[in-house]
């Protein structure tokens, strides 16, 4: 297909409103997070009259953000980890071994993103105060529902997306390690694993930002002691006046992790890692 000059230039043009749209958003989080309070309460400027980090100080002590920090991070890590784990054996399973409902199984998982999930939020929080009646075991409020939670979005898509990544590496490697003496543990272990990193990994990812941005499920799930970051960034904001420049400083500390997972994924998701593996 040969370029014409006016598709360049509407091409062009598209672009750059495309990239304005996502860039100056941006620039307004950012030159809020170093604008003193009184800049911020009076007219919008583009040019900040004074750039300080105060903000990024002030922010730790307006509101108890490194306790929602460290709740953050027990509840997405161990979320990650078990989503991880859960899904290798789980997607091992779907793509060497043949069992009963095999397929049906394949669709029931799949079948689970088709709905929204604010549509599950009233039933688990429901079946948790029935368990917590039937037995004593509180999931209200603590990590350990939180994580189940997380979990039950986290894990379908991560089965999915891992069994056919691990589809895609060829039989023969598993064989051969199996004939010299390793069993199908261990070949999954020595074997398939290594060769499936790139896979684990953008699983990793997807699990650990599941977590860590929601929302919806930590607003109703947690309390005082248990609030994530998301939830409590709500607490800069009052009824009678917002601290947006802490606020926006804040946002970019608590994204920070997610642009630091991106950067580190990229580095391993690289296609054809088992290809001539075998010949």
């Amino acid at each position: 297909m040969i370029e014409t000059r006016g598709f360049r230039i509407a091409r062009a043009i598209v672009l750059t409103l495309l990239s304005l749209f996502v860039v100056v958003p941006l620039y307004i989080i950012v030159a809020t997070a170093f604008k003193p309070l009184e800049d911020v309460r009076g007219r919008f400027t583009w040019i900040p009259s004074s750039l300080t980090v105060e903000p990024f100080i002030e922010m730790w002590r307006t509101v108890p953000l490194a306790d929602y920090f460290v709740n953050s991070v027990i509840v997405t890590m161990t979320a990650t980890a078990l989503s991880v784990l859960i899904s290798i054996f789980a997607s091992y399973a779907i793509a060497r071994l043949s069992f009963p409902l095999k397929r049906p199984f394949s669709l029931v998982i799949l079948s689970t993103q088709m709905f929204p999930g604010i549509l599950f939020l009233l039933p688990l929080f429901l079946i948790f105060t029935q368990i917590q009646r039937a037995i004593g075991l509180q999931l209200n409020g603590n990590y350990l529902g939180l994580i189940i939670t997380y979990l039950t979005f986290s894990l379908p898509f991560s089965i999915w997306m891992l069994s056919g990544y691990l589809r895609g590496i060829p039989r023969e490697l598993e064989e051969a390690a199996m004939i010299d003496g390793s069993s199908r543990l261990g070949a999954l272990f020595r074997v398939v694993l290594p060769v499936a990193r790139p896979g684990i990994i953008a699983v990793g990812v997807f699990a650990f930002i599941n977590a860590w941005s929601e929302v919806l499920f930590a607003s109703v799930l947690t309390n005082n002691d248990t609030r994530t970051l998301p939830i409590g960034l709500q607490s800069y904001s009052s009824e009678s006046d917002v601290l947006w420049n802490e606020l926006m400083a804040a946002s970019i500390t608590v994204s920070l992790p997610i642009i630091l997972a991106f950067l580190f994924v990229q580095r391993y998701l690289v296609a054809g890692l088992s290809a001539g593996a075998v010949k």
